[in-house]
């Protein structure tokens, strides 16, 4: 990824924690529609990864556990 893009990606990580999106997205959306395909898989990676740097958490959420049904049982 280049480094113009990881610092746009920072710095809108940075933004949405202030609860200035539209800054966020304004500085994030030409990056992104510019990448090629190459580049926008790192970047899907790379928000995949970095998901809390946007939420300000600094744990990552527990997984929810599976929803089981109880065996019913035939008469």
């Amino acid at each position: 990824m280049r480094p113009s893009t990881l610092r746009a990606l920072k710095r809108a990580a940075e933004l949405t924690r202030q609860n200035r999106l539209t800054e966020a997205v304004l500085i994030a959306e030409p990056v992104i529609l510019a990448a090629d395909s190459y580049e926008g898989d790192e970047i899907l990676r790379w928000l995949a990864d970095h998901a809390a740097d946007f939420t300000g958490e600094t744990e990552p959420k527990p997984k929810p556990e599976p929803e089981t049904k109880p065996d019913m049982e035939t008469p």
